[in-house]
């Protein structure tokens, strides 16, 4: 073979994955704005009469989620299934994204952690390496830390909308959730500095809390019985 013909294959070789690269886009780019609009539907509950209408606003979204499996099952044609770290950056930050979107449905509804199989479930993905197109741990840890930071939020806006109660178990849930990353020996870089800000989120919903109890209320909201969810 010529030098010219082994670059000609090696164009025809890279010319190949460039087209998988830009299908794989266009079904990320769905994705992206699928997960924009459960965001934007899920964003309602921190604001005063959005606590009201939780259960409807989980009702919708999950609504959507149907649309993000069948994405998910066009992403899964767009390559061969056995490269699939080959190209996993390109849907890395929106299956993180659609993880912590899945994770604050199901705290919403029912204020437990969503596990690993449960969430490629709501997604439509597999749980197993070995069954093809998954969930990979340090994407579900990332969707996790991002929940996080999201509650702490939430617990802010509980006071706000005078639900006393919801910020006193958020912060139960969350030194939990902190007690079982303290498990893991995290080598990922990205996913260390993730987990190093949950000590913020930690320490938010504490003063939060502390407000509450400054101001008596806290002794309002066990009174008051567990709260709508």
């Amino acid at each position: 073979m010529s030098v010219s013909e082994m670059f000609a294959a090696l164009q025809g070789a890279l010319g190949q994955d460039q087209d998988i690269r830009e299908e794989i886009r266009k079904v990320v780019q769905a994705l992206e704005q699928t997960a924009r609009e459960i965001l934007t539907l899920l964003q309602g509950v921190h604001q005063g009469p959005g606590f009201q209408h939780i259960p409807k606003k989980c009702q919708k979204a999950r609504e959507h989620f149907c649309t993000v499996r069948t994405q998910m099952e066009s992403l899964k044609t767009k390559f061969p299934a056995d490269q699939y770290y080959r190209f996993h950056e390109h849907w890395r930050f929106v299956l993180q994204r659609l993880v912590f979107l899945a994770a604050f449905v199901v705290y919403l509804e029912s204020e437990t952690l969503v596990t690993r199989e449960a969430v490629a479930e709501i997604l439509g993905i597999e749980a197993d390496r070995e069954r093809g197109f998954h969930l990979d741990i340090e994407d579900y840890l990332s969707g996790v830390l991002t929940l996080a930071s999201e509650l702490a939020r939430l617990a802010v806006n509980s006071v706000t909308a005078g639900d006393y109660s919801r910020p006193l178990r958020i912060s139960a849930f969350i030194n939990e959730l902190d007690s079982g990353f303290r498990l893991l020996n995290l080598k990922n870089d990205s996913l260390r500095k993730r987990y190093d800000g949950l000590k913020y989120d930690v320490k938010k919903i504490e003063e939060v809390v502390y407000d509450l109890s400054i101001r008596g209320l806290n002794k309002e909201a066990t009174v008051g019985g567990g709260g709508e969810k």
